[in-house]
């Protein structure tokens, strides 16, 4: 909490100053409407980004259905009618030549069925199986990545709100002692130089009131684009700090384990096996069983009518297809290295966040103990200043400049107050600890294997498990 001096009560200078100290319990001490979480909350259920990923994930769902195919039958069925019309003519026929009309027509259904294909669908369903998994961890990664940025979002806007404040009631304070050195310039107790130097430390101030208010805008904005709705009033943020492990060692072995951006790696390592195989297995026989039944027939004068029947097996042994299956395999070989280097990447990459973010938590609540110290100093400077001034050891100037030395105190304070919020939730995201169900917001938690159960063993429908 940041402290008040103690002012003397009918002090004008001081009275207005003090009311810029306030500022701290007005923006942490009150209950407000809106809580963190609550923000999370609403990134959680409404962010676009979100929503997308969610969406890509149900179509990732669709290849193992389209996979499964392999194993099912496919049934087809063909209809025709046509004329045609035979004329001929021979110089041996006493009749001159003969005229032949025909209006054949047919329908029929064929029914083909895979018997043996050297495991092509298995591996083609084995692969899409972990392309879902994969997808279902991209999520889980994309849902930590938003709460971040909202959380980020949610604690720029306190600050920045802290920051003008401050601003305005440094400038409220100029003004007031702009007032003030006018007067005593005008019964001769102050110079023309100390009226000048309030007034360029006014608009000094003017400058950075409006710097902040541009910055806050432009905070909001951000939270309206993550969030999805405009900041109200905010409350004061706790923080995370007991869901840390204490020490970053013990972040990076949950990690290690958990972190999504690791799991979803590992799934695309899986589907690339499996792609292998599939190539491979275009390489090797299959057979197939085919079943077939039509009915033609002649509308002609000459009227008749077949039916035909027909089961077929065949059997197809690969030769030479030109390279190009060979070409499909060590393709998928080299994509599977570069999966297997992604995974390296990927922890290598976790675990500089896992690091970077405990520093960064550490590094802001050393700077958040200093800046602490500054502002308690800075205030009774000021408090020394003012009442030094009165008995002409201190300059105007030297009162202003401590006044501004108080300012860039309690800025500094609120940004190192964001910077440990923040780290905190970095240091979760970093682990991959950071979800609505680990958080405990009050949402309905989006299951994605609930749309992979209701569409994997699907045969036929057009419509998608939510209606569309």
């Amino acid at each position: 909490m940041f402290v008040v001096s103690r002012l003397r009560p009918g002090n004008g200078f001081l009275k207005a100053f003090s009311i810029g100290l306030l500022l701290n319990t007005a923006a942490h001490g009150i209950a407000l409407a809106e809580t963190i979480n609550s923000a999370l909350a609403a990134a959680y259920n409404n962010n676009p980004t979100l929503n997308a990923q969610r969406a890509a994930t149900r179509a990732v769902d669709e290849n193992i259905p389209i996979a499964k195919s392999g194993y099912r039958p496919t049934i087809t069925a063909n209809a025709n009618i046509g004329l045609s019309r035979t004329k001929s003519n021979s110089s041996f026929s006493l009749l001159g030549g003969s005229e032949t009309n025909l209006a054949p027509g047919g329908f029929g259904v064929v029914i083909n069925q895979t018997l043996w294909d050297s495991y092509l669908t298995q591996n083609n369903v084995n692969a899409a199986q972990a392309a879902v998994s994969a997808s279902q961890q991209a999520l889980r990664n994309a849902e930590q990545n938003i709460l971040f940025n909202a959380a980020a979002a949610y604690l720029d806007v306190l600050r920045d709100r802290a920051i003008l404040s401050f601003q305005r009631k440094s400038l409220e304070f100029l003004n007031e002692q702009v007032r003030s050195e006018q007067t005593r310039f005008d019964v001769g107790e102050a110079t023309r130089t100390d009226v000048a130097q309030a007034r360029a430390s006014r608009a000094a101030a003017q400058a950075s009131a409006s710097l902040a208010e541009a910055n806050l805008k432009s905070s909001e904005a951000v939270y309206r684009q993550i969030i999805g709705r405009n900041p109200g009033k905010l409350s004061r943020v706790k923080g995370v700090d007991r869901r840390i492990p204490s020490t970053s060692g013990k972040g990076l072995a949950i990690a290690q384990r958990e972190h999504p951006a690791i799991k979803s790696t590992e799934f695309l390592v899986d589907q690339a096996i499996f792609n292998v195989k599939s190539a491979e297995s275009g390489l090797l026989p299959r057979v197939d069983l085919q079943a077939s039944a039509s009915r033609n027939f002649d509308q002609s004068a000459n009227a008749s009518v077949s039916t035909n029947q027909s089961v077929s097996a065949t059997l197809t042994v690969p030769i030479y297809q030109g390279g190009a299956q060979s070409g499909r395999v060590r393709q998928n070989k080299e994509t599977l290295g570069q999966r297997r280097i992604q995974v390296d990447e990927s922890v290598d990459s976790v675990r500089a966040a896992v690091i970077s973010a405990y520093s960064q938590y550490q590094g802001a609540k050393a700077s958040f103990a200093a800046n602490q110290e500054q502002l308690k100093a800075a205030k009774l400077a000021l408090d020394g200043a003012v009442e030094e001034r009165k008995v002409g050891q201190r300059t105007t100037l030297d009162v202003l400049d401590t006044q501004t030395q108080v300012i860039n105190a309690q800025i500094a304070l609120a940004n190192s107050t964001r910077e440990i919020k923040v780290a905190g939730y970095a240091i979760l995201s970093a682990i991959g600890r950071l979800s609505a169900k680990q958080l405990g917001l009050s949402v309905k938690i989006y299951e994605p294997i609930e749309h992979k159960k209701a569409v994997e063993d699907k045969w036929f429908g057009l419509r998608t498990p939510s209606g569309n």
